[in-house]
């Protein structure tokens, strides 16, 4: 048992399974499927309370530091994609690198950390939508509008579920279909968000930026801490690498564009709040529009409205797709069954099975639980992939078996990639013991799953 457990897939077999997706996803494809998995609507609400509470105007600082330290994973898992163009992301990744445990000990990670997230992101989803009809007068009946809890008199969240289940009808339709659509949302959202940066930058006040750093440099790390989780889901591209059109080169462009792009907009909504307003009036809900309505722009406040719910909506079609990559991938090497390996071919070789499947698991938690107390879980899973991935550089550039002529590598090797793993393992450390009770049961499951069924059914590094 002992060497099964730690046997490891060999490249070939995942590059000849994977064989049969359609490699039509450019590098601007990619950016778009990243910034909208990293953009929510988080961006109209930290850069307010994270300065309000933490940092003071120097939080534009904060989103710089956290967007170095996410920049350092996302070098590692550009060098990961590049030179291993598969899908399931760290799940596969751990598969070759470290062996059959550890790769499903990461997918099990993974599982917990995409379905959560977008379980609760369709939570959020459903409460910014029926706030919007409210404002028109139509109201949802209650028992309707939120998770089983018969003492409030709420049975059921309906349109956390509808929306799951569009942007699974819209993913079952294939990449071609699915890209445009992101796409065309994703570059709607930025321009709401860059019209909010033009419009507001003429109300800014030079003083409300003094003292820059009111709780020190203290603070504006505190403040990096916080917002470090808003980078969160660019890892979510490099499921997508099986569909990817020359993944040496547009890999690490996706990925790294992506925190790029996302850096340069939260530090800009940041760097404008503050300037509006002063730091000390903005530990509201909704900073932005708090914002924007002290200077009578209340138009540009719906309109942040709509593009918080198209935030959203991307980062569902995004994390949705990765999910069905990853499930796909675990059902391949026989630790789930077959059946959700197998591709559509009606429907661009989509993995239909895998799709249907998360879809029904986050409808349920999405729909009948309330999910306050789970979201923490989402950082622990995310950071033990960045973890492993990020100390995987060291094995993978010692495999004779695996090249990558002409794709990316992190520089300063090794010294990045053990940066990058130690500073996961701090941020790991920044969680709380409720978190790591929760993840305990989780993993718990997910190893007995593996000892009871998948140990038994794995095709890893045998015969296919």
């Amino acid at each position: 048992m002992h060497l099964k457990i730690f046997r490891k897939e060999s490249l070939s077999n995942y590059l000849g399974a994977d064989q049969y997706f359609v490699k039509s996803l450019s590098a601007f494809d990619l950016m778009t499927l990243g910034i909208g998995a990293v953009i929510g609507t988080g961006i109209f609400i930290l850069p307010g309370t994270v300065a309000a509470n933490a940092a003071g105007p120097g939080v534009i600082l904060s989103f710089l530091f956290a967007a170095i330290v996410c920049a350092l994973a996302a070098m590692c898992y550009a060098e990961f994609s590049s030179a291993l163009p598969v899908a399931g992301s760290a799940y596969s990744y751990g598969n070759i690198i470290f062996g059959e445990f550890i790769g499903w000990i990461l997918g099990w990670a993974l599982v917990l950390e995409y379905m959560l997230a977008v379980a609760t992101v369709s939570t959020g989803w459903s409460a910014y939508f029926n706030a919007l009809i409210a404002s028109f007068g139509i109201h949802l009946p209650k028992a309707i509008s939120g998770p089983f809890d018969p003492a409030h008199g709420t049975y059921f969240n309906l349109v956390a579920v509808l929306i799951v289940i569009i942007v699974s009808l819209i993913l079952s339709r294939g990449m071609q279909s699915s890209k445009r659509v992101n796409n065309a949302m994703v570059i709607l959202k930025i321009l709401i968000i860059l019209m909010f940066i033009g419009v507001g930058f003429f109300f800014i006040k030079p003083s409300n930026y003094h003292p820059f750093m009111p709780y020190k440099l203290s603070g504006v790390l505190k403040g990096a801490t916080t917002v470090f989780f808003a980078f969160l889901g660019f890892d979510a591209v490099s499921s997508s690498a099986a569909e990817v059109k020359n993944p040496k080169k547009n890999m690490p462009i996706g990925i790294l564009g992506t925190l790029l792009v996302a850096a340069v907009l939260y530090m800009g909504v940041s760097a404008v709040i503050v300037g509006m307003v002063k730091y000390t009036k903005l530990d509201v809900a909704n900073p932005v529009s708090y914002a924007l309505n002290l200077v009578h722009q209340g138009w540009l406040a719906d309109t942040l409205a709509i593009g918080a719910l198209i935030g959203m909506f991307t980062m569902m079609i995004t994390t949705v797709f990765a999910s069905s990559r990853l499930v796909y991938s675990i059902g391949r090497d026989g630790l789930l069954p077959k059946s959700l390996s197998k591709l559509n071919k009606d429907k661009g070789e989509t993995p239909e099975n895998a799709l249907v499947f998360v879809t029904i698991i986050i409808v349920i938690m999405g729909g009948f639980v309330s999910l306050d107390e789970l979201t923490n879980l989402v950082n622990i899973g995310t950071l033990l992939a960045f973890t492993f991935v990020s100390f995987g550089i060291i094995p993978l550039r010692k495999r004779k078996d695996i090249e990558n002529r002409g794709g990316f590598q992190v520089p300063l090797y090794p010294v990045l990639p053990i940066v990058s793993g130690l500073a996961c393992l701090w941020m790991i450390s920044q969680l709380s013991m409720t978190t790591f009770i929760g993840a305990g049961i989780w993993f718990v499951i997910g190893i007995i799953i593996y000892f009871s069924y998948g140990y038994h059914h794995s095709t890893i590094a045998s015969d296919k």
